[in-house]
């Protein structure tokens, strides 16, 4: 409702300043294409989020100043905090990243954002930047249309540095002109009246903009033309910072909790900054002053003594703010609490990650480990056995023997309830996530399908299986009473051996003990006939028993087999390269036909 009546007010009076004053169009054209700008950037630089960015925000996440270090580093380099709050907040809703590691890169971009307000004043008003601008725009839009990926987001990131040089330009214009017919110095308001009203002016304008660069360089271009006065600049750096929260809070909408909470925590983090900021500007205005002066920044210079305040008064709330943040972060999860979910809702495939292909990846290998344990429990279950016990240091023949006697399950309700739903979000997920990927990473989405394919074909084939085994668990016949004693320890100790290879986590001998229980799943398979032959011989089974022993045994080994391979893709390390490497080494079907000849 408040959308609906905000966007045609906004572009109502938009038309009524384009009517009265053919410099205020000037002006918002600037506006305008800065923010195309900025849009194309962050498009450009998603190109290049394919790994390195995901990989480096992994790697930079365990202490807190290398959390600080990224935000500041990242927002620097890409001009833009909204792509850095949008893909820690992918992270943390993926589970890859602590909250208390994505607070730490929110403080950092705040700080990191400050660099915008350096180049524009020191660099974008002294320059005729709109000279290198359309050489920008017209390469980045020959590489544009390459079908290179890393050509493409070359191409989008000249495109959108032109456009923005082009927008500071047209902003620079208006406002020169501007002052020749209307003074806008004339409506300042001086004292806290003037903060306040200017503060809430620079929240709005970065609300609607989206953008906290676009307000700070309006309100850059339009102190340099003496529009706006010193103080009243301050006031809406301000709000602009306040502002940019906005863009958090959209963007944690589609996210999970994890996701509210970080931009619970940015909100919590600008709203103290400001209200240090507005409560200390006069004592802060004295210590920019003593700055600039150790800069050499001239005392009337006040675009660049603004570009000095805004970075002291954002490294104020970092100082300020950064003791806080365990406390902070037990707060938003005692405020913020996680919406009950029963087993079979995501917990991890969320809006917020579908756009960056790695973190996308990484959602759907967790989710498939949900799953995987969702899975692992209907068929511990339908082979009688709990699965704390295949957990456990318990001897498997131990459980397995004293639980003949167990409850049977209902394996298609329990597949309804736990699996069948959340498989096809997973699905549904991927097909939305793959038309953005590499060949390489649309290759690693296809091996977790085929994982939970694996997965759900384990569990119909259990079904088959425990037809039986109700039927001869109990037997009075101690010869397929052992048989079938034999499948349930079989699959017991493959399970356990899942478990033991999930447990190993990045260990590549680890993943690749997983071998030895293809060899000997085949072992126990090549073995069977002779031992059926021996048992019908000895009159020790009846043929329909040795039928029915036979095909179980078929299920079975189907299932191990499904279990070993799907381990194979989900229990590697989260490098991709050494994920290929594992599964290359690991041995394929002739390999092992091979391994078993040889020992015979």
């Amino acid at each position: 409702m408040i959308r609906k009546i905000f966007l045609p007010s906004i572009l109502l009076v938009l038309a009524y300043g384009f009517w009265i004053s053919p410099d205020f169009k000037e002006i918002s054209a600037g506006v305008a294409i800065f923010l195309f700008g900025m849009l194309s950037l962050e498009e450009g630089f998603k190109a290049f989020t394919g790994g390195v960015l995901e990989n480096l925000l992994r790697k930079t996440t365990d202490k807190l100043w290398k959390s600080l270090s990224f935000g500041i580093i990242s927002t620097s380099i890409m001009q833009s905090s909204s792509l850095v709050s949008v893909i820690t907040i992918s992270f943390l809703s993926a589970g890859l990243i602590s909250l208390a590691a994505g607070i730490g890169i929110i403080f950092g971009a705040n700080l990191g954002t400050t660099t915008g307000a350096w180049l524009v004043a020191g660099f974008g008003l002294k320059v005729k930047i709109s000279a290198y601008a359309m050489p920008m725009i017209v390469f980045g839009v020959i590489l544009v249309f390459q079908k290179s990926k890393e050509l493409k987001g070359i191409g989008y990131v000249l495109t959108g540095l032109g456009f923005l040089f082009l927008g500071i330009h047209h902003m620079k214009e208006g406002f020169d002109a501007f002052k020749d017919s209307i003074d806008l110095k004339a409506y300042a308001v001086s004292g806290y009246p003037g903060i306040f009203l200017f503060t809430l002016l620079g929240l709005i304008a970065t609300v609607v903009m989206q953008s906290s660069h676009a307000t700070l360089v309006l309100i850059i271009t339009a102190l340099a033309a003496q529009q706006i006065t010193y103080e009243n600049a301050l006031a809406l750096a301000i709000g602009a910072n306040i502002g940019t929260t906005v863009t958090a809070i959209l963007g944690a909408m589609s996210a999970n909790v994890e996701g509210r909470r970080l931009a619970g925590a940015h909100l919590i983090f600008n709203m103290v900054t400001a209200t240090i900021a507005i409560a200390m500007i006069y004592q802060l205005t004295h210590i920019v002053d003593i700055v600039s002066g150790w800069l050499g920044i001239d005392s009337d210079n006040y675009t660049l003594k603004l570009a000095v305040f805004h970075t002291i008064f954002n490294l104020i709330g970092v100082l300020a703010m950064t003791p806080f943040i365990q406390p902070m972060v037990r707060l938003l999860e005692k405020t913020l609490k996680p919406e009950v979910r029963t087993t079979a809702q995501p917990k991890y495939l969320n809006r917020a990650s579908i756009e960056f292909a790695e973190t996308a990846i990484n959602a759907v290998r967790k989710e498939t480990l949900h799953l995987y344990d969702n899975a692992f429990d209907i068929i511990a279950g339908g082979l009688r056995l709990k699965p704390e016990w295949i957990r456990s240091d318990r001897p498997i023949d131990e459980f397995v023997n004293s639980s003949t006697r167990s409850r049977e399950i209902d394996i298609d309700e329990q597949y309804n309830a736990q699996v069948k739903g959340l498989y096809s979000d997973i699905i549904d997920y991927m097909s939305e996530a793959q038309p953005s990927m590499s060949s390489g990473q649309s290759e690693e989405l296809f091996a977790l399908r085929s994982a939970g394919r694996d997965l759900v074909g384990a569990i119909k084939d259990i079904k088959h299986l425990q037809k039986n085994l109700e039927r001869y668990m109990m037997s009075p016949n101690p010869a397929i009473r052992d048989e079938y004693q034999i499948i349930r320890r079989q699959l017991a100790s493959v399970l356990r051996g899942l478990e033991l290879v999930r447990l190993g986590g990045d260990d590549s001998a680890t993943i690749l003990s997983l071998d030895e229980l293809k060899v000997e799943l085949d072992e126990r398979e090549s073995l069977l006939d002779g031992t059926v032959d021996r048992l019908i011989r000895n009159n020790l089974i009846t043929a329909e028993m040795a039928t029915s022993l036979m095909n179980d045994s078929s299920y079975a080994h189907d299932i191990a087999t499904k279990l070993v391979s799907m381990g194979e893709v989900l229990f590697s390390t989260g490098d991709i390269n050494l994920r290929d490497a594992e599964r290359n080494i690991s041995l394929d079907d002739d390999e092992i036909d091979e391994a078993l000849a040889s020992s015979r």
